[in-house]
């Protein structure tokens, strides 16, 4: 059982980058998943998540309007659409099981499921 995050890169201000979150070896329909960033020296921010409830979701005020997640059940997939990109949006991303609050964000617990991180570099 595991998550594996991708689609980070290099990508100048104001660009775009689609990351993915797949699952493996259980059904991630099933859960609620939230997208994570930490940036050197900073805190682990919670960007995003969706419900599996009701497929209610999240943003992160600094990303409302610009970033935009969805899921593909059939692939096992959950992306993170991030557009108008910031040099601010640079960070290590991450992916991670666990509760999913409309109101607050994601909440993964002990026992969750984290990805690997994949790393957004936005520059010029």
């Amino acid at each position: 059982v595991q998550l594996q995050a991708s689609g980070g890169g290099l990508v100048q201000p104001g660009g775009s980058l689609r990351l993915s979150c797949v699952g493996s070896g259980f059904a991630l329909d099933f859960w609620s998943i939230g997208w994570f960033r930490q940036a050197p020296g900073k805190e682990r921010e919670g960007v995003s998540c969706i419900s599996s409830t009701d497929g209610s979701t999240y943003y992160a005020d600094s990303t409302k309007g610009r970033f935009t997640i969805s899921r593909d059940n059939a692939k096992n997939t959950v992306y993170l659409q991030m557009n108008s990109l910031k040099p601010e949006d640079t960070a290590v991303y991450y992916c991670a099981t666990g509760l999913c609050s409309p109101a607050t964000g994601p909440f993964p617990g002990d026992h969750d499921y984290w990805g690997q991180g994949t790393l957004v570099t936005v520059s010029s």
